[in-house]
């Protein structure tokens, strides 16, 4: 049992960021909130052949999706169901890069997971099929990789597009869509609306996740924390505006996420 990951080889690591296997142990908890990230992902399960995410209130109703998907953009956090989460593995893609596998408008997909077998048919399930009787991760691994490749249409991203991406991820502290439509050459109109089609959410929406996500980054793993200090390298007006934008992406204050954090940036433990 263990956590593997690897880079695809190019061109697909152009789209995919990496190829990861988990096969571990049950967790101590029941629920965890994960956080959202740039990019989407792909999912499946190899222990239920079903996906499980909980509504983030008193009633935590569960929603029920199949064990492979294909997670929508998300600017809030979700809570999954840990007892699924035990032979898992996915793919994560780059920013812009999940609309070169499937052809759909991401902004469409934003807060949902879509049934893998809604987009590739009777493909979804033999490749759910052939992972599970393949038992060496190296090979899943490989396996899934071949399977992306032979799907996926290269290049994809939009040039203004990958430009304003590149830009936002050196200085989303600064974004200025403006300034940045006039170095892609399109208007800021057809920048956003192309940003929002491949990427799932506009520029600016973007920028904040990214400011949001270097926070993560910054303070996981400390126990105490300037949290005045952290805002102020982070672009934000003062600690109020960062507390403000760290509920709105994670569903919790600043302080919960101190005192809940793990091994894994993404992933808190949920009573």
């Amino acid at each position: 049992m263990a956590f593997h990951q690897r880079v695809p080889a190019p061109p697909l690591d152009v789209l995919v960021e990496k190829l990861w296997d988990w096969d571990m142990p049950p967790a101590p908890h029941r629920y965890e909130r994960v956080l959202p990230q740039s990019g989407r992902q792909l999912i499946i399960n190899l222990h239920e052949d079903q996906t499980r995410v909980y509504t983030d209130d008193a009633e935590r109703r569960c929603l029920r999706s199949s064990g492979s998907v294909l997670g929508g953009p998300q600017l809030c956090s979700q809570i999954i169901d840990t007892a699924e989460q035990i032979r898992v593995m996915g793919a994560v893609f780059r920013p812009g890069g999940a609309g070169a596998l499937t052809g759909e408008d991401m902004a469409a997909l934003e807060g949902r997971d879509v049934d893998l077998a809604a987009l590739f048919g009777r493909h979804a399930a033999a490749l759910r099929q052939r992972l599970l009787e393949t038992p060496q991760p190296a090979r899943r691994l490989a396996l899934l990789e071949r399977w992306l490749r032979e799907r996926m249409r290269l290049p994809r991203v939009e040039p203004c597009v990958a430009h304003a991406l590149a830009w936002l991820e050196r200085t989303p502290q600064a974004a200025r869509i403006g300034s940045l439509a006039q170095e892609t050459g399109v208007s800021e109109r057809r920048l956003g609306r192309l940003f929002r089609r491949q990427v799932g959410y506009g520029p600016k929406q973007y920028a904040r996740l990214l400011r949001f996500r270097a926070v993560v980054a910054r303070v996981h793993g400390n126990l105490r924390v300037d949290w005045a200090d952290v805002a102020a390298d982070g672009g934000y007006c003062d600690q109020a505006h960062l507390a403000h934008e760290f509920r709105r992406f994670a569903g919790i204050t600043p302080g919960e996420f101190v005192a809940r954090q793990g091994v894994y940036p993404n992933h808190l433990a949920l009573d």
